[in-house]
């Protein structure tokens, strides 16, 4: 079925928007809850119905869901440690004591424009930078108890992930020194956060992770191994890492130990653009040793890995483990940029004990770029094992669903309008996730800053 987004908004019954993908979809629901069953009966379906406009204007749902703002940019934070700040990012989702839930959320600001987070003694890496995270606490029915500041001055947190042991792993996306752009300390790592407890993680950069325009993490739970991936969307493109910790799990201190930081080399493959057939298997891949983890005078990607080099590729993003294996997305790819084939996304599968990487899914536009087909951004599984895609486009924004079979279908759409009537904009999704309990999905709106939370029939 093809439709183009004009279309698709014009037919507020229209639930499944076009097919844009191809590959493996089951492989993207390794590991879930209900990789058998409940999936299957929500694709079935076609969704969960059209989206009905919100008299509020904020966010447009299915018949059956409501959300609750929990937090919007410029608001006090409870604790009162200054306004709620900007650019909502990346956002996990952590089980507290007697029913409750921590929210950590990213915020991706730059030295300069939007609300900062405020400098907190105990919690500040750099005083001149104005991302960081703040954390949330509710209750069962999702009241916020509390919201304080997490994690100070960081720099452009975009995406990041959770730990086994309950931690927020918050990744910075640049690669500015201290000295640049007003900064007063080296940026480019990833910090640790705890949500319940700030104070215990406090402002540490985990230096041994690499220095390098970070975008998400996932941990394999057996190992404690971190994958992780460098979004660099102009050349020299990004790698795909592994950090093996000195002390593998468990609480605090268990990062900050130290440990080896390695680049993913797939033999003969030194750009994964060019590889362009879903199915596509790679044996024997090889994890190369980073010379400078700290990039002291070299970006990591530009460094010398040897004769053989490395594997590059454009727009490395979302990253999550599913059952025994890490999926990894590449965004898109665009020989204009220099990379050796253009692509509308893929999505990766590495099974560590196989030693084996297979191109599971290639995104669009077999129907029409402007779907979720295009573009993935960071990718999410529900409690019950469907996947969640948020949108990062032109026009309207959806958090888009996509069945088993393929069938793409909208979840909510954003409604609050911050362009022009000459030229409507809408603000992008991020930061989906959902409660331990899998009964609210939790999304931020990035511009302007808004957490909701959303409950339902979620299925």
């Amino acid at each position: 079925m093809s439709a183009t987004r004009r279309q698709i908004l014009s037919r507020t019954g229209a639930s499944v928007a076009g097919i844009a993908f191809t590959g493996a979809l089951s492989e993207l629901f390794a590991g879930s809850a209900a990789a058998a069953g409940d999936l299957g009966r929500l694709g079935a379906r076609g969704g969960y119905g059209p989206l009905l406009p919100d008299p509020a204007g904020l966010l447009d749902l299915p018949a059956g869901f409501r959300y609750k703002v929990l937090s919007r940019q410029g608001d006090p934070l409870r604790s009162g440690e200054g306004p709620v700040p900007s650019n909502h990012n990346g956002m996990g989702a952590f089980a507290g004591r007697r029913g409750r839930v921590h929210l950590v959320r990213n915020h991706e600001n730059r030295v300069t424009g939007k609300i900062g987070v405020p400098t907190v003694p105990g919690l500040t890496y750099d005083p001149a930078a104005k991302g960081g995270c703040t954390a949330l606490e509710l209750d069962g029915r999702n009241n916020v108890l509390g919201e304080r500041v997490a994690i100070a001055g960081t720099a452009v947190n975009c995406a990041g992930g959770p730990t086994p042991w309950n931690t927020w792993l918050t990744c910075e996306e640049t690669e500015d020194r201290a000295g640049t752009n007003g900064y007063t300390k080296d940026h480019g790592f990833i910090f640790e956060v705890d949500g319940a407890d700030p104070h215990r993680t406090g402002a540490v950069p985990l230096t041994a992770m690499g220095r390098f325009q970070h975008e998400a993490i996932a941990v394999d739970p057996s190992s404690g191994i971190v994958y992780e991936t460098e979004d660099a969307f102009q050349q020299p493109f990004g790698l795909f890492y592994r950090f093996l910790p000195r002390k593998p799990l468990g609480g605090t201190g268990s990062l900050r130990a130290g440990g080896a930081l390695e680049a993913m080399r797939v033999p003969g493959v030194p750009d994964l653009s060019v590889i362009q057939e879903t199915g596509a298997r790679f044996e024997g891949v090889e994890w190369v040793p980073v010379p400078d983890p700290q990039a002291a005078e070299t970006p990591i990607r530009l460094q010398d890995f040897g004769p053989k080099g490395i594997t590059h590729a454009q727009k490395l993003e979302g990253c999550y483990w599913g059952g025994r294996a890490v999926y990894f997305v590449s965004s898109f790819a665009r020989l204009k940029d220099g990379s050796g084939a253009t692509h509308f996304g893929q999505v990766w599968k590495y099974e560590p004990h196989r030693r084996r990487l297979t191109l599971v899914v290639v995104f669009g536009p077999s129907t029409d770029i402007q779907l979720p087909g295009e573009s993935p951004d960071n990718i999410c599984l529900t409690p019950s094992g469907g996947l969640l895609v948020s949108e990062d486009g032109e026009g309207a924004q959806h958090v888009y669903g996509v069945s088993r079979k393929g069938e793409v279908y909208a979840v909510a759409r954003g409604a609050q309008d911050i362009g022009t009537p000459e030229a409507p904009e809408w603000g992008e999704f991020a930061g989906v996730t959902f409660s331990p309990d899998g009964s609210t999905m939790y999304v931020n709106c990035y511009t302007p800053g808004t957490t909701f939370a959303v409950t339902g029939p979620w299925c």
